[in-house]
């Protein structure tokens, strides 16, 4: 898989922002994609050093507008924990 492919965005919320302290940055990523794909896409797309993967599947939500009743998108998270040292610049003026 290309790295476009296997990462689609950041995920920018308080919480992901106060573990940017703690060297780790949080993606969303394909659903197909593995932990050893997402370690080589961030590694390759923000030249730094992964220490860990972590990966997490986010179910869909039941929504509902009027009388229409559907379910959102289910989607994967990976929380990429970097070396000592390691930073990636994309996140610092959040």
């Amino acid at each position: 898989m290309e790295i476009l492919e296997v990462l689609r965005r950041p995920v920018i919320t308080e919480k992901n922002t106060a573990l940017q302290s703690q060297n780790q940055y949080t993606f969303e990523v394909s659903n197909w994609a593995n932990k050893i794909q997402i370690k080589e896409a961030v590694e390759k797309a923000f030249n730094v050093k992964v220490l860990v993967v972590n990966v997490i599947h986010v179910p869909g939500k039941r929504r509902r507008v009027g009388r229409q009743q559907g379910m959102t998108c289910s989607w994967k998270k990976a929380v990429v924990t970097l070396h000592e040292g390691h930073k990636i610049e994309l996140f610092e003026g959040v």
